[in-house]
């Protein structure tokens, strides 16, 4: 039975070896940039296929907050913590009730911990941010701490989300899109 399978093994291998390559040539060389158009088609398939893992990995790590009538697009993290919020929000909607903090971000209890994958960044306009694990933030202006990112919302300039988040409390609900 061993000779059988030994034998069945390298004979799958020459086939294998054979079908790929021109005689001489080792599989890998088949393609080489003597044949522009074997490497224009493996080129555009790798592209392909990476433009439809983007695609796939954008739509799934989306979330909206909803704040004062707009609707923020955030852009995940990927990280435990923004697929630990994900997970959540597959539940249904969360809203947190924040406030407004050194005239620099929107901060409110989530009403559960996250992980945390905490660092020292410095934050910029837009950044969403977990932080102690149980805190939502939403920044409009920088600031510099141990911080975990969330995600970053999108096509907003900070006086823009300035204004739609405002100087007072605000009620934001998160769901996914």
């Amino acid at each position: 039975v061993k000779k059988s399978a030994v034998f069945l093994c390298a004979a799958m291998f020459s086939l294998l070896a054979c079908g790929c390559a021109p005689a001489g040539q080792m599989p890998e060389e088949a393609v080489s940039a003597e044949s522009p158009a074997g490497t224009e088609a493996s080129t555009a398939m790798a592209e392909s296929q990476e433009e439809t893992t983007e695609a796939e990995g954008e739509e799934s790590m989306m979330v909206n907050i909803e704040v004062n009538g707009e609707t923020l697009k955030v852009k995940l993290s990927d990280n435990s913590s923004a697929e630990a919020l994900k997970a959540l929000l597959e539940e249904g909607p969360l809203t947190v009730e924040m406030e407004d903090y050194a005239n620099m971000e929107k901060v409110g209890s989530l009403g559960t911990d996250l992980p945390r994958n905490d660092e020292r960044i410095t934050t910029g306009a837009g950044d969403v941010i977990l932080y102690q694990g149980n805190q939502l933030v939403i920044y409009y202006a920088p600031n510099t701490w141990t911080f975990t990112r969330l995600g970053k919302v999108q096509d907003l300039t900070g006086e823009e989300l300035y204004k739609i988040l405002g100087s007072g409390g605000v009620t934001a609900t998160l769901t996914l899109e």
